[in-house]
């Protein structure tokens, strides 16, 4: 059974980034930068940004040295963290596995970038009206998202059973 875990994490991993890194290639490859594309009308978008900072571009005017450090080392120590953790912690229920699977293969794509372009490639948009409109995104993102929600979906399915 650990060889079988070992390989669903490692697989789940490798995937995420394979699909966020082939949809960035795409991406840069096929729509110019800052072109617009209504898939849906004005409710889902795909446009070609760079982000050279984190969440929403938060940090993209730190100094070089400041964003190193957060926005790579950093991110790298909580990644290889998080990566023994799930590999250790035996214990670990599947949902939570693939969450943690999510947010590392996602952290990792998104890592990549980073460190070979010094931004990340960020393309989708979504805008449903009121209250619901996201920042432009990518698919590591929305792997770390839905990986954190289905990190505290398996937190609360595993309270009301305790």
């Amino acid at each position: 059974m650990k060889k079988n875990r070992n390989l669903y994490i490692i697989s789940l991993v490798i995937l995420n980034i394979i699909l966020d890194q082939v949809s960035k290639f795409w991406i840069r490859n096929n729509v110019s930068y800052r072109e617009d594309i209504q898939i849906i009308s004005d409710y889902f978008i795909i446009t070609n940004v760079e982000n050279s900072g984190a969440f929403l571009g938060l940090g993209s005017e730190f100094p070089p040295i400041v964003k190193n450090i957060l926005l790579l080392a950093l991110p790298v120590i909580v990644l290889i963290s998080v990566l023994v953790y799930v590999f250790k912690d035996k214990s670990l229920d599947k949902l939570s596995l693939v969450g943690f699977s999510l947010i590392i293969g996602g952290g990792i794509g998104n890592i990549y970038d980073r460190f070979l372009y010094g931004s990340v490639t960020d393309f989708l948009f979504i805008d449903l009206g009121g209250v619901f409109k996201t920042g432009i995104f990518n698919i590591a993102d929305l792997s770390v998202t839905t990986g954190m929600v289905l990190i505290l979906w398996a937190s609360f399915k595993n309270k009301k059973q305790e």
